[in-house]
């Protein structure tokens, strides 16, 4: 595999919970760079500008977005494990969320430095 590139967005993103079956937020309108809303049978999860996010809601802070520079191909396998590998042996706690052409993998803030210096021998940081 190729040395993948990575490109480190600059919102301050949360993660928040919400009820099962919830309307999709109008809160969430807001967010144009940025966001995801997972919907399950247990729970609906977003992905959004920390700002954002309604007193009240339970949620974490403080996370930075590592786009993996795409479109990757759906044939590709280990992209995800390449990168994962390093952090997980830096101690690193991920967050990560796929779309149709990348992955993005959520860092918290404070351990962002650590996460790009993990990451740098496998993949250029921009």
């Amino acid at each position: 595999m190729k040395k993948l590139t990575v490109i480190i967005l600059p919102e301050i993103l949360g993660v928040c919970r919400l009820e099962s079956g919830v309307p999709f937020p109008d809160w969430l309108h807001e967010s144009s760079n940025f966001f995801a809303l997972i919907g399950t049978v247990d729970e609906t999860s977003i992905v959004c500008r920390e700002d954002l996010i309604p007193a009240g809601c339970p949620f974490e802070k403080e996370f930075r977005a590592l786009k993996v520079k795409g479109p990757l191909g759906f044939s590709l396998t280990g992209v995800l494990a390449s990168l994962l590998t390093p952090l997980a042996e830096a101690g690193i706690s991920v967050f990560t969320l796929s779309t149709y052409e990348t992955d993005y993998i959520l860092v918290k803030q404070e351990h962002l430095e650590k996460a790009i210096r993990a990451l740098r021998s496998i993949a250029n940081i921009i």
